[in-house]
């Protein structure tokens, strides 16, 4: 009886410490084009897919294309745990989820409406710190990184201003 009981609350610890440490499954740009993609939001889908990010698997070349160095960081897929990516796929190189994190805790509406649900579901507010995981010296192509600069290019206000 107290082996059983003892397994029993171990069971539960388990479960327990792993719903707490769960992480969020990568949905893919496509999931998140649904309601970013509307004119009256600001059309950061539209707006990704013209810039480098959007396309940064393409600038692979020779053995870069199999260097999990390079993967890493020229696609969202190669950049976390193999077992969370729900429907992301590798050719979306740099999408919505490398900056803002795995999506499923956050794609929803009623959670997008407000930040700071979105933030506790798993939203991330990039930074400069998070872009130089990318772009700094590890990369054999660096040619500096100014943040301020970048961003710029990169801006996807919601709603658009």
């Amino acid at each position: 009886m107290v082996i059983r009981s003892f397994l029993i609350a171990c069971f539960f610890i388990f479960i327990g410490a792993n719903g707490l440490t769960a992480q969020n499954d990568y949905i893919g740009a496509a999931k998140c084009k649904m309601c970013h993609n509307k004119p009256s939001t600001g059309a950061q889908y539209s707006q990704w897919q013209e810039t480098k990010h959007a396309s940064a698997m393409e600038s692979l070349k020779g053995d870069e294309k199999n260097d999990p160095k390079c993967l890493k960081c020229h696609s969202t897929y190669y950049g976390d745990d193999e077992m969370l990516m729900a429907t992301i796929k590798p050719e979306e190189g740099v999408s919505c989820e490398s900056c803002h994190g795995a999506g499923s805790g956050y794609k929803s509406n009623s959670v997008m409406k407000d930040q700071a649900k979105s933030i506790e579901r798993g939203l991330i507010i990039p930074d400069e710190t998070l872009c130089k995981k990318c772009h700094n010296e590890e990369s054999p192509h660096y040619k500096g990184f100014n943040y301020e600069e970048y961003l710029k290019k990169i801006s996807h206000p919601i709603p658009a201003s």
